[in-house]
């Protein structure tokens, strides 16, 4: 009788440790990057955008992930993208591979 309380003991442990293991969280957490920018690009106002609308700036980045080689593209402000001209070595801080702050490095 002990013998069968241990091993459902052991398979409820089991189990527990395998549902901890294989979570279903898409999120990627909080990163800071050291990357260069190697393009800055604006897209002008086109179909489907407000006429009020002045465009959208962006700013693709080369940054080392772990041992990878990433290349990002991010949506910045206008004055970011006159901030960091290509070739600016910056610091990332992204949050779900989400732009959240961007500067210079130092």
């Amino acid at each position: 009788m002990k013998s069968r309380v241990g091993i459902a003991l052991l398979l409820l442990a089991a189990l527990g440790l395998c549902g901890c293991a294989s979570s279903s969280d898409s999120r990627n957490g909080f990163r800071m990057l050291r990357a260069v920018v190697v393009e800055r690009g604006f897209e002008s106002p086109g179909q489907g955008m407000d006429l009020q609308e002045s465009g959208i700036w962006y700013l693709v980045l080369e940054a080392l992930d772990g041992e990878a080689s990433a290349r990002f593209r991010f949506f910045v402000t206008q004055q970011q993208y006159f901030r960091f001209p290509e070739g600016a070595s910056v610091e990332l801080t992204l949050v779900d591979y989400t732009l959240r702050d961007i500067r210079l490095s130092r």
